[in-house]
């Protein structure tokens, strides 16, 4: 049975950061799909809603669907936004989830902190474009440098999306999430403060931590990321024929 992978970027990037991925994919001849939430990407100018963005997911996913099994990959933000939707009350089509740089809860103090940080950066010339530029030349390597910022960077939608995220749900998400799950992060990534949380509450799930590794694990470490696609697409299989022999 085909398996689809359904992409979802993280705050301010957009589809483009999964150029890696989606190249990867297309060589093993695995269908793939990387999503432009509202007001990032081709859809800039659009305005970020948090039902915009679930909504977008939910479009790819049940379109992924039609064809077979759908494994959900969501980075930061994207990640986030994917936990409420596979844990969602309506169970969803989805077959298997890897949730990237996203074991925080964005609440309380954390969260104010980040969108002050966020809205200061924001203030600095050209919105502190110079400055993210020369971490990202620094940290990223050269086949996936380009990809990060080739759709524009969503400056206008961070700070609506950020205060969005605070209403997610996401220990009740976790709770009712069922399907094999991998919750991937950097070595140094910000946002590993609940990880063992997260892995406690989905029962099953697998924590992957990738050394040396910030919070851009997919674009610092693509070839790493992708090893854990491969995981993912074997784990899929392999339950699948065990279904199919028990069936027999």
């Amino acid at each position: 049975m085909t398996t689809t992978v359904v992409m979802v970027h993280g705050i301010r990037t957009s589809a483009t950061m999964w150029r890696s991925q989606l190249a990867h994919l297309a060589e093993r001849g695995v269908p793939a799909v990387a999503v432009d939430l509202p007001g990032h990407g081709t859809r800039m100018t659009e305005a970020f809603t948090l039902g915009g963005a679930l909504a977008t997911i939910d479009d790819a996913v049940r379109t992924a669907a039609a064809n077979g099994r759908v494994l959900l990959v969501g980075h930061s933000m994207g990640g986030l936004v994917s936990t409420a939707y596979v844990g969602g009350e309506q169970k969803p089509p989805v077959d298997a989830f890897i949730a990237a740089s996203c074991t925080a809860i964005p609440r309380g103090v954390g969260l104010a902190t980040y969108r002050t940080l966020a809205r200061g950066f924001d203030r600095l010339p050209g919105r502190g474009a110079r400055i993210a530029e020369w971490v990202l030349d620094r940290t990223l390597p050269d086949e996936t440098r380009a990809d990060f910022g080739a759709g524009g960077y969503a400056y206008d939608a961070q700070d609506v999306a950020l205060r969005s995220l605070s209403v997610l749900d996401l220990l009740a998400a976790l709770r009712r999430i069922d399907v094999p799950t991998w919750f991937i992060n950097g070595q140094y990534d910000q946002l590993r403060l609940n990880e063992r949380l997260f892995v406690s509450l989905v029962p099953g799930s697998e924590l992957i931590v990738v050394p040396r590794t910030s919070h851009l694990v997919t674009a610092m470490r693509p070839r790493v990321f992708n090893a854990l696609l491969d995981l993912a697409l074997a784990t899929m299989d392999a339950q699948a024929s065990a279904v199919t022999s028990s069936s027999r």
